[in-house]
This record gives structure tokens, sequence and C-alpha cells, in this order.
């Protein structure tokens, strides 16, 4: 394999990652925190190393063969949080490296997992660096989920592949072409976030950091209480609404402002998005106020906040939800999973793959009950090839395979079977804080054991990556190719 033109791509994401460390370092600097040289030498140290790799391999970061692509894709999403992990480590936090590399792979992956306390005391430097890296791992999960996955053939993201990825070597090209679209729409989104969130009431540097955690469906927040800090309605409201919208595929909005307005509701993903999160909104809320005496504003308050959130894989909390009894944990946890739409910020298995799923036994049940008729599942009105149906099976058959070897192994390092499940369940689904009083809402993972973190930040990569990009390098054959 020629690693060139993955070197080179790998240096130019680092570069803008070291690009990324100007803001927290200016910010800083100017209410008088030490930590900005931290930054700084932080900055140059990335900035040199990308620039190394890109000098050293210029020429040939302009075509990537599929092996390739494969490997570039685990690389960025693994080396990256190692140099986003440099400004953690050294930082008057002074957290261990382990600690650190956690915390820039949750942020990365938008998961949300947190092992620092303390926030509302944080330097603020340090609070808009983990805002800033769920942001930019937004808008690189939406790029790769449009124009590399599809061609990857991952987990039946085929099924989005459209006819401007007809070769392998236009996914640069491509990808570039996309990024700049979307991410004019994701700064707009991320700017009227920011303006209704310091309406709803917060300061401009909280605004700032919650509209991008927000818009990328990561959930690091301010403070440890989360949006509970702020008790607002309001900015409740505006952070489930944001959620929602970072959950939609981001293409149907460019559709949408190119004049096809109902280009949303037409897309069969985002209608069973859209019809789940109003299910799971009214279905909370009734619960809460049958059973739990919660005044219907209440009940509609915080148990659509939480619930969506959870569903969305934000991670956000505005009470601690786990004091609602078993029922509420267990059905938090399996909601974990679900996730959003293929194509937005969103993680977890995805809506489109049970979309599939059900199509797919439905067919099967209706030719078993008459074996002569001719039944063809379908989604949005084009048949389901059966490479996209082997490849959602396999694909839900590894998640829990790999659900249940981590949750032992996590286990195995001292944790108790619901933390070690409810971890990584919420690592491999992205979401960030599970159901429990050690990982869940109102706590953290710091006093997990660094072997545990490094497992959970393994499950974090590989669900952030739709496993098989990662799975695939672990193939001999995929090198002896």
């Amino acid at each position: 394999m020629d690693f060139r033109p993955v070197l080179y791509t790998l240096g130019a994401l680092v570069v803008l990652l070291a690009a990324g460390m100007i803001l927290p370092t200016l910010t800083d600097l100017a209410m008088g925190n030490p930590d900005w040289q931290t930054f700084l030498i932080a900055l140059f140290l990335t900035a040199m190393v990308g620039g190394m790799m890109m000098l050293s391999t210029r020429d040939s970061g302009d075509a990537l063969n599929l092996r390739q692509a494969f490997l570039v894709t685990t690389l960025a999403w693994a080396v990256l949080p190692g140099f986003a992990a440099l400004p953690l480590a050294f930082s008057e936090l002074d957290l261990s490296f382990t600690d650190a590399y956690f915390e820039a792979m949750s942020g990365l992956s938008t998961t949300g997992s947190t092992v620092i306390t303390g926030l509302d005391s944080a330097p603020p430097g340090i609070l808009l660096w983990r805002s800033l890296l769920q942001w930019f791992g937004g808008i690189g999960i939406i790029v790769m989920a449009v124009a590399v996955l599809p061609m990857l053939q991952v987990g039946g993201m085929q099924v989005f592949k459209t006819e401007s990825f007809e070769t392998v070597e236009k996914i640069l090209p491509r990808a570039a072409q996309i990024s700049i679209a979307i991410s004019g729409l994701y700064v707009a989104f991320t700017a009227l976030c920011m303006m209704l969130y310091m309406l709803a009431g917060m300061g401009s540097f909280d605004a700032l950091a919650h509209a991008m955690t927000t818009i990328a469906t990561g959930g690091f927040s301010t403070s440890d209480a989360s949006l509970g800090k702020f008790n607002s309605f309001s900015v409740d409201m505006v952070a489930l609404t944001f959620m929602i919208i970072g959950s939609i595929p981001f293409l149907l909005f460019l559709q949408v402002l190119r004049g096809r307005p109902i280009a949303i509701w037409r897309d069969e993903q985002t209608r069973g998005f859209l019809s789940l999160v109003m299910f799971l909104c009214a279905f909370v809320t009734i619960w809460l106020v049958i059973w739990k005496d919660f005044t219907i504003a209440d009940a509609f308050r915080f148990g659509s906040l939480n619930i969506i959130s959870v569903l969305t894989g934000t991670g956000y909390a505005s009470t601690d939800y786990g004091q609602w009894g078993a029922f509420s944990s267990t059905l938090f946890f399996f909601v974990m999973f679900i996730g959003g739409c293929a194509g937005s910020t969103s993680c977890g298995i995805k809506i489109f793959r049970f979309q599939v799923l059900l199509k797919s036994m439905r067919s099967w049940i209706r030719h078993t009950v008459q074996p002569n008729g001719v039944f063809v599942a379908r989604y949005n009105g084009r048949p389901i090839p059966s490479d996209v149906r082997g490849s959602v099976m396999s694909f839900l058959m590894f998640f829990m395979a790999i659900f249940l070897v981590l949750s032992i192994l996590v286990a195995s390092t001292g944790a108790d079977l619901i933390t070690a499940m409810s971890a990584v369940g919420s690592a491999m689904a992205n979401v960030g804080p599970g159901v429990g009083d050690v990982v869940g809402p109102a706590g953290n993972f710091s006093s997990l054991t660094d072997t545990a973190k490094w497992l959970l930040s393994f499950g974090m990569l590989i669900g952030r990556l739709e496993l098989f990009s990662v799975l695939v390098l672990f193939s001999p054959a995929f090198w002896r190719a």
C-alpha cells in the first residue's frame, strides 16, 4: 500500500486541528488565564507535526483508493484525539494522558462522556476547546457520512450513495465540495442557536459553547449540572429544537434552500425519526404526569429534553432522570442505541437500519405466507438491494457482539455489570452519560480505571465510524490486497 496519500490527508487534518487551537489560546490570553501558553505550545507542536507530514508526502494527496480511504478514516479519528489531548493534559486541570485522550476522543466523536469535575470553575480556554472538538467532529462526520461511508459500503450506508460518487478516486474532491456547502449551513445553524440561547438568558460565552455542542449533538457543557445549571424552559426548548435539527440529514436542508421545501418530509428516514421523536416526547410526558405527579409543563420540559437528548446522542441533562425509577432507566438505556438519521451529526445505530430491517422482515413474512407472491422491500421508493440488507444485518450482529465483549472487558476492570454495560452502550452509541449512579447523568467517568477508559475510547471510535471502517483494518486480507 502507498501510504503517502494517507499521511498527506492525515497531516492536513492535523494542521486544521492546530488552527482550531488559536481561538482557545486567544480566549485564555484575553481573560488572563496562564493556560494560553499551554495552548500555544500545543498549537505549534501539532502544526509542526502535521506540516512535516504534508511536506514529506506532497503531490500525493489527491487520489485515495478504497483501502487508503478505509485507513485514513480510522487513523483520523484515532490520531487527532492524541494531539487534541495535549492542551488538556498540560493545562491546570492536570489530567493524565489517559484522561486527556478519553476526553478528546469523547469530544471529536461527539460522545459527550467526561472525566472532568469542576467544570464551573475550569479555564475558559479548556471549556471552549471541548466545545470546538465536538463542533469539528460534527461537521467531520457529516462529510464522512455523505461522501466516504457510502463508497466504503459500510453497514448499509451504500443506500445513500449518489451518482456524484461513481468512483473511489472522486472521494476527496467531492468531499471538499460537499464540505464547503454543508459547512456554511452548519455555521449558520450554530450562529442561530447561539443567538437564541442568548435571547433565552445565557451569557455570550455559554451560548457559544452550547451552540457548538448542540448542533453537533455532542453534549459537552460548561457546567457539571449541564443544562440544569440554567433551569430555564426557554433554554431547554432551544436545545431540544437544535438537537432535532442536528439529527436530520444536512443534505436535505440544502435541498430545502434550493427550492424543495418538502424534501425533508418526503425522506422516509426523516419521517421515521420525527415520528419517533413525537411518540417518545408524548409517551414520557404522559408517564411523568401519571406516575410521577409532574405538572404537564414540567413533564413535557424535563421528559422531552432528556429523552431526545439520549435518542440523538447529545447527552445533555436538565435533571437526574436516573431518579425517576427503574422503568425510566431501562427506557433510556434502550433508546440510546437508536440514534438519529444518517448524514447528520447524530450517532447510534441510525433510524434507517431499523427501517431496512423491519421492511425486510415484513417482506420475508409475506413471502412465507404466500410463497408464490413477489414482495419487494422498498426504501424511499426504491427496491432495497440484497447487499444493503446483508450489510445492515451484519452491522447489527457485530454491534451487539462487540457491545457484549466490551461490556465483559470493562466489567473485568472492576466496574459493576450495570455500570459496564451502560458505559459501553453510551460509548458505542456516542451518547455520553449512561444510566446508574456512576456514569449516569449525575456522575461521570473519572472513577473508572485507565484500562476501562481505553476500552471505552475504542468503543467511541468504533461506534462513530460505523464498526466496519475500523474492523476491516484487523483483517489480514485487507493488507494483502
